[in-house]
């Protein structure tokens, strides 16, 4: 869900910013890069061409997708802030995140951003790199600071309206590889980006292997007990229902994350509950366990199978949103529907 926050900026700040700017991209050759050399990497993305003129050395990711991958890909001294955190980071990346100053726990303002001295933006969102986020693509672009945004939020995606997106077409894990390969050809660390492409590719066959669960119906929760966050058919949730072969009971829409009433999901009684345990607090009910005392309290709620029978898988926000952690979510609801009995 977005956290709207949009503050303005001076212009003042604006021309310094500029000129710390101008004075980065004089130092020549991307210092720490694997391969030494300093080569422009110029691609389409999102219907915007990026040219990125040597590999980054002081990087910003705006959202916690872009952030993770970027640790991942450890290029931890090569960044400069991270921004936008819907979870804690994930795990054994704790010490690269240390190392990298948090500018803040939600959008920053566009002048917090520039205090740090980007030569690169990523974001995972198109609404952080558009009005009422960070700043819109453009702004960066005029300091002379490229832009990257995440492809699974705008491949087969309409996002013109007031929610969270429409898809056009289901998204799957190849573009999140995708993503992968993109960051490390920009910051010149491919034999990485392949070796994480590699790993997660592992995972998702060992979490799905021999797994049959074509009866089962989910739904997934992200956030909110008043108008709830509900998945649709063809986001991240879409990937995990499709890898382990079962159904989305909202498979019917593809909004993102429609608000679907209350009696509408009871009417839909999903098997198991996918329930989005965040840390943030900008919404009612966000972690599982105030989402768990609002389901089996509700009288519209509490006599839903799933309730009854306490069928609950608990995700981290990340792991709903299409980023590395969606393999996460399907390593645990595969589990899950094992240990519930639900496969054959």
């Amino acid at each position: 869900m977005p956290f709207a926050r949009h503050l303005p900026f001076t212009a003042a700040l604006l021309a310094a910013s500029l000129l710390a700017l101008t004075g980065c991209a004089d130092t020549g050759s991307a210092a720490g890069a694997p391969d030494g050399g300093a080569r422009a990497v110029t691609l389409d993305n999102c219907g915007t061409k990026v040219r990125v003129p040597h590999a980054p050395r002081r990087a910003v990711a705006l959202d916690q997708g872009s952030a993770e991958i970027m640790l991942s890909l450890g290029l931890a001294d090569r960044m400069v802030g991270t921004a936008t955190w819907t979870d804690p980071v994930l795990k054994g990346l704790e010490k690269a995140n240390a190392k990298v100053p948090r500018l803040a726990d939600r959008y920053p303002s566009f002048e917090k951003v520039l205090d740090s001295e980007p030569d690169f933006a990523a974001a995972s969102f198109t609404y952080t790199l558009g009005k009422g986020g960070v700043a819109p693509r453009e702004q960066f672009e005029e300091l002379g600071v490229p832009t990257y945004l995440s492809p699974t939020d705008c491949a087969g995606k309409d996002n013109s309206g007031d929610g969270d997106g429409v898809r056009t077409s289901a998204l799957g894990m190849d573009t999140v590889y995708g993503e992968i390969r993109d960051l490390a050809r920009i910051f010149d660390v491919q034999a990485r980006g392949e070796k994480l492409v590699a790993e997660l590719k592992s995972r998702v066959r060992k979490a799905t292997s021999g797994l049959d669960a074509p009866d089962v119906s989910l739904l997934y929760w992200f956030a909110n007990s008043d108008s709830p966050y509900m998945a649709g058919c063809c986001g991240a949730p879409g990937i995990i229902t499709k890898e382990i072969g079962a159904r989305n009971v909202f498979d019917d829409t593809r909004e993102e994350w429609p608000q679907i009433n209350w009696e509408t999901v009871a009417d839909r009684d999903p098997d198991v509950l996918v329930i989005g345990d965040l840390t943030r607090r900008s919404q009612s009910a966000e972690s599982a366990a105030q989402k768990i005392r609002f389901l089996e309290s509700d009288p519209v709620t509490k006599n839903m199978t799933a309730v009854r029978e306490k069928r609950y898988v608990l995700l981290s926000g990340q792991a709903m949103n299409p980023t590395i952690r969606t393999v996460d979510g399907v390593e645990k609801v595969a589990a899950a529907l094992r240990t519930y009995g639900l496969t054959k």
